[in-house]
């Protein structure tokens, strides 16, 4: 199998069509062979950020490389920023608006969720100039 690259364009705002970026790359990934738990963490890694940019940033991009090894995912955004990332990253804690709570997003689990599903992340950010988002999950890990 050889290396793809995969991009969406993630538009803001849009509820109706968050989520299609994971569920096309879940199935792209089940199409390659994966394992399902490999399949199953890049998969909520990657719908925790498209919801993040939907939500907080008026959309970005989304970038996948598959290989054999490993997905490495970039998202990328030009929303107002994290102003503090370690505190963004405490579960719990959000910025979402009240309309977007009242659909049943924005309960501060994204970042914690995308760390946690991930094997390498890292977050940077700068106020006023956007997010990137880099994170890994190997094949071969549990």
């Amino acid at each position: 199998m050889s290396a793809i690259e995969l991009k969406y364009a993630i538009p803001g705002d849009d509820f109706t069509r968050a989520g299609e970026a994971s569920s096309s790359i879940k199935m792209r990934l089940k199409q390659m062979g994966f394992d399902p738990c490999f399949i199953r963490r890049v998969a909520i890694a990657v719908y925790e950020g498209e919801i993040n940019m939907v939500i907080h940033a008026n959309g970005g991009e989304i970038v996948v490389n598959i290989s054999p090894a490993s997905t490495d995912i970039t998202l990328t955004d030009d929303g107002p920023g994290i102003p503090d990332v370690e505190l963004a990253m405490k579960a719990g804690f959000s910025t979402a608006p009240e309309n977007v709570r009242n659909l049943g997003f924005g309960a501060g689990m994204g970042l914690p969720n995308m760390k946690k599903y991930t094997d390498e992340m890292d977050i940077q950010s700068e106020v006023g100039v956007g997010t990137t988002v880099r994170m890994k999950v190997y094949a071969n890990a549990t």
